[in-house]
């Protein structure tokens, strides 16, 4: 009896690890929520997704990408200006961001990041990636932070005269907090859910998607038409 017990548990088990596979390997990576008015798909990509194919991206639905531009003071992302212009031959819209490190000055980082991606009005807004994630392992004081984000904000946005839309994952907020009194939009991370921020213009949907034209997974994004 005790292994016939064994066994049934087994079975059970194979089959829901198999069941859950199925999920996650074969449904996840190809889900995209139902748009509603006002909004369309768009992906974020960086030197990760080494060399892209832009126009079976485009063929795939995909009407707007974000591309990371540089990071700190003075790292450049080896294929944002290949992207840029893929994207823009394929008629994609297009958006620069810049990921935020604890480790540099805002103003340097705000300098390394026109240089890559000067003002374009033809561009989407600016972007600014606090996470912790990938981060250096400085751990500066809240008030230190916040005056070197600000300095950022304030060179980039006096350059491009408009917002930066701010991307803010929930493991920068718990240290440094930065949604609550924010008067600019929002890049939501609600991985299958939609935001409840009445702030988000963008929402990244799935970190794990996949997307004709790109060898691996991507971030899958929404936009939204925001007044």
């Amino acid at each position: 009896m005790r292994r016939r017990i064994i066994v049934t548990v087994s079975v059970v088990v194979a089959a829901a690890l198999s069941l859950g596979a199925v999920l996650w390997f074969g449904i996840v990576p190809h889900w995209r929520p139902a748009l509603e008015n006002g909004e369309r798909y768009g992906i974020d990509v960086s030197a990760h997704q080494d060399e892209i194919d832009w126009d079976a991206v485009a063929g795939d639905g995909i009407q707007f990408a974000y591309i990371k531009a540089s990071e700190g003071q003075g790292w450049v992302d080896e294929w944002f200006d290949e992207n840029w212009a893929g994207a823009a031959r394929a008629g994609l819209d297009r958006g620069a961001y810049h990921f935020f490190t604890l480790c540099a000055p805002g103003e340097a980082q705000a300098e390394n990041f026109l240089a890559v991606a000067p003002p374009d009005d033809n561009a989407l807004p600016p972007v600014i990636d606090l996470e912790l994630t990938g981060n250096c392992s400085d751990r500066p004081p809240a008030d230190r932070v916040a005056a070197e984000v600000d300095a950022f904000v304030q060179l980039v946005e006096r350059a491009w005269a408009r917002d930066l839309l701010f991307y803010v994952r929930p493991d920068w907020d718990d240290v440094y907090p930065v949604r609550d009194g924010l008067d600019r939009r929002l890049w939501d991370y609600r991985f299958f859910r939609r935001p409840t921020d009445e702030r988000w213009h963008v929402w990244q949907v799935n970190t794990f998607a996949r997307v004709d034209g790109i060898d691996g997974p991507v971030d899958l994004d929404i936009m939204r038409n925001v007044e």
